[in-house]
């Protein structure tokens, strides 16, 4: 096995896509979205990424079967406008991935003339989210305006520090090769998978590329989560300690 191996399932031709970057992260909020809009909008797989700077593990599938790590592109194609969404099982765990599978992906972007990008992710605070908010990181002051409109928020210490993986580094290297390219960050906790982050980042993506996508199941699966999330509330206040069933139960 190379490095890193593209596997192109299919080529197809689309005008000006959009990359749309939903990987695993901080409350799964860019993965939701990611998953999300493939199942709605029934996008078509087109590429494969495997490599070595992936988990040394394979994941198992539900007929027993298994598959190794990887990452994948879709494609969807519309009058209004074209998708090119990355998701996946993983992230890299090494430093030097991060960069290669990123510079992997701006290839793709580039093979594509991809007008472009969004990545999408969780910012942790740490507690408990009472309102839905979506902070914003652009590699262009243009964007940052733009954004503002679909009521992103770009505060002057948030995100603090910096953004980590794929997501950031799309902006970053993405600036590199003349890529704009815009980061939404759904607020969340950081403890749970947060469907209602990803409600909050979908609106806002929507208005920005002028989707209509039924967000139904997202919407259930926020409402499951805050009825856990009252449960964990109770179980503390009666200091009633919990069993790892009852921790992990909301991820099955």
């Amino acid at each position: 096995m190379e490095e890193i191996e593209v596997h192109e399932l299919k080529k197809l031709k689309l005008k000006k896509p959009v990359v749309i970057e939903g990987l695993p992260g901080v409350g799964n909020v860019g993965k939701l979205v990611a998953e999300h809009m493939i199942q709605e909008l029934k996008a078509e797989k087109i590429i494969e990424l495997y490599s070595w700077h992936f988990p040394p593990q394979v994941l198992v599938n539900d007929d027993g079967t298994v598959h190794l790590c990887k990452n994948e592109i879709y494609a969807y194609k519309s009058k209004k406008q074209d998708l090119l969404i990355i998701t996946g099982d993983q992230q890299s765990v090494t430093n030097e991935g991060h960069y290669f599978i990123t510079e992997k992906f701006l290839d793709i972007a580039q093979q594509y003339d991809v007008s472009r990008i969004y990545t999408l992710g969780g910012y942790g605070i740490g507690q408990l989210v009472e309102k839905q908010v979506v902070l914003g990181a652009a590699n262009d002051l243009e964007l940052v305006g733009e954004m503002k409109e679909y009521g992103v928020e770009f505060r002057e210490e948030e995100p603090g520090g910096s953004i980590v993986g794929v997501s950031g580094l799309l902006l970053g290297l993405g600036k590199l090769r003349g890529f704009p390219a815009v980061c939404l960050l759904g607020l969340t906790s950081g403890y749970l998978v947060d469907p209602k982050s990803a409600q909050a980042v979908l609106k806002i993506l929507c208005q920005a590329l002028n989707l209509e996508i039924d967000m139904q199941d997202l919407e259930e699966h926020a409402e499951e989560m805050e009825r856990v999330v009252e449960r964990l509330k109770e179980m503390e206040q009666a200091q009633i300690p919990r069993t790892r069933d009852e921790e992990l139960g909301y991820i099955r």
